[in-house]
Order: C-alpha cells, then sequence, then structure tokens
C-alpha cells in the first residue's frame, strides 16, 4: 500500500463537515519503519494499526476480530486459523498474501494500539496494561513498543500528556 491511498482514505473517512475537515484539521498518514501508519490530525499524532491490517476475505477478517477480543491470550496461528476455519499453513499463507505481515506481527500491533489506546486514558499501570494485552510483562511490552514505534511506552504517554 502507498502512503498517498492512506491520505486519501483517512480524509475520506472524516467526512465533510467532521473531524478531519477544515482549515487547520488536516488528516495524513505516512508508514513508520515498523509498517504502523501515524496518523497527523489537528497537530497530534496518533498511530494506527487498523488501518494497515485490511483484509479483503470474510475468513482473515473473521480472525482479525478473533484476534482483537482475545488480546490477552496467547494467540497462536493455530487458533487464528481455527477462527478462519482454515488450516494453519493455509492461513499463515493467505494473511501474508492479503495484509502484506505474518500473523505474528499483525497480533503485535495489535496489542501495542490497544495498550497505547488504554495508556492515553489513563487509568490502568503499566503492568496491568501489558497483562491485559497479552504480553505477560512490562519488559516485554517495551520491548514491542520500541519495535513498532521506535519509542518506549513511557515516552510515549509522555508526548500524550503534553
Amino acid at each position: 500500500m502507498d502512503i498517498g491511498r492512506h491520505e486519501r482514505r483517512d480524509r475520506s473517512r472524516a467526512g465533510a463537515g467532521g473531524e478531519g475537515s477544515g482549515p487547520g484539521n488536516r488528516t495524513c498518514g505516512r508508514k513508520n519503519s515498523g509498517g504502523l501508519i501515524t496518523v497527523v490530525r489537528a497537530g497530534k499524532s496518533q498511530f494506527s494499526t487498523l488501518l494497515d491490517l485490511d483484509a479483503q476475505s470474510d475468513r482473515l477478517q473473521t480472525a482479525l476480530t478473533y484476534a482483537k477480543e482475545h488480546l490477552s491470550n496467547p494467540l497462536l496461528v493455530d487458533a487464528l486459523a481455527n477462527a478462519a476455519c482454515l488450516c494453519p499453513r493455509q492461513f499463515s499463507r493467505l494473511f501474508k498474501e492479503e495484509t502484506g505481515h505474518s500473523p505474528a506481527r499483525a497480533i503485535e500491533w495489535l496489542r501495542v494500539e490497544s495498550a497505547r489506546l488504554m495508556m492515553e486514558s489513563g487509568r490502568f499501570s503499566a503492568e496491568e496494561i501489558a497483562r491485559k494485552n497479552g504480553f505477560g510483562n512490562r519488559e516485554r511490552m517495551r520491548r514491542s513498543f520500541v519495535r513498532a514505534f521506535g519509542q518506549s511506552p513511557q515516552t510515549i504517554q509522555r508526548t500524550v500528556s503534553a
């Protein structure tokens, strides 16, 4: 997917008179080195995994929905393939073909996105966020954040709070 396509899609989602319209409320997206999309709205930067995980088949959409609903659990390819009613090998091949990413990478991105949103709410401790999103502990969550965003969760949290 090219960056321009993401920008057009973001702008069309904002709609006329909506959050992303009007002068000074520009919406644009660009891919960072981790493959995540950084969405900039009205001067605030937001990371969005969901923009980059467009599965075309209903089966893969079902697997992604299953993953989002079970982030706190171990999400093995076997479980995702079962949710999609495919064998693990066929699921992995189709997932990579449609999304451009491995299932493991996509699950990690979904987890860091969910964790980032929980951090923004400010209602959860880092340990609780790590547990609820399937990281197991804060250190594993920190490593995933650095891989995905190039920054630690604490740095992102400070940026969001500012």
